[in-house]
């Protein structure tokens, strides 16, 4: 079987849930983890984890969204934890893309959040956007005491190696397929597969063929083949090692 590793069960571009969830079981995806981006799609993603025993969920502040946060929102995820299928806190990181004038409460945020981890015995679930460098700082000096993961990774190999060093794994969705993604694909090809994952990131993201439409968790078999074809090996191996990672992370 595949576990997606970060999808947004929570975003409404997804009207029907259950069938949702069905075509990923019929792809043989049987475990998926939603990702929170606020308290508010975090509270939503574990109301969707009640009603599918193989949905599990993280709870997070995004870095896009730390303009909004509470001042006690650190209670609520605190709060949200005691649910037994929160496996990580996340996804938290920096993001400065489209806004970095705010780098400094984006910083707060995150190390309040993975000390929040910490306290709790819980992995990291990190998003990182043109940020890559403040995110290894922080990493260094505020490192998770779980073994974590940074999703959809784009950084170098080199920066990679230094995140291994920090117990990171990665996860690697419907970029890995596109024609332009050279720099994602020569990091799948040098990293070990002890420290790989799938992910498909939806709604968003979808692999080729369906790239421009809307992601579905059913699609990470897709994701897989074409791992298993940049490090050369069978996608069977691909299923077997990524599933095996997943569930040693996350504890599903």
């Amino acid at each position: 079987m595949f576990v997606d590793v970060h999808a947004h069960l929570n975003d409404e571009k997804f009207e029907d849930i259950e069938k949702v969830v069905e075509r990923a079981k019929n792809a043989n995806v049987e475990k998926i983890i939603t990702a929170g981006f606020d308290i508010e799609s975090s509270l939503k993603n574990i109301e969707i984890a009640k009603k599918y025993e193989d949905v599990f969920v993280t709870v997070g502040v995004h870095p896009e969204m730390v303009d909004e946060v509470e001042e006690n929102y650190l209670e609520k995820l605190k709060e949200m934890c005691k649910f037994e299928k929160v496996v990580a806190i996340g996804e938290i990181g920096l993001d400065y893309h489209f806004k970095d004038d705010n780098k400094e409460l984006q910083k707060k945020v995150f190390i309040e959040q993975i000390e929040l981890a910490n306290l709790l015995n819980l992995p990291i679930v990190v998003h990182s956007r043109d940020a890559m460098g403040d995110t290894l700082e922080i990493l260094k000096e505020h490192t998770p005491v779980c073994p974590s993961l940074l999703h959809c990774y784009s950084g170098s190999i080199e920066s990679a190696n230094e995140f291994i060093k920090l117990g990171f794994s990665f996860s690697f969705g419907g970029v890995v397929t596109f024609n332009n993604a050279k720099n994602v694909v020569k990091v799948v090809e040098n990293l070990p597969i002890e420290k790989i994952m799938l992910e498909t990131d939806c709604p968003y993201m979808a692999p080729v063929p369906y790239r421009g439409k809307i992601n579905e968790p059913c699609f990470v078999p897709l994701v897989a083949k074409k791992i298993a074809e940049i490090k050369n090996i069978e996608i069977e191996k691909i299923e077997e090692k990524t599933t095996k990672n997943a569930k040693k992370m996350f504890k599903i």
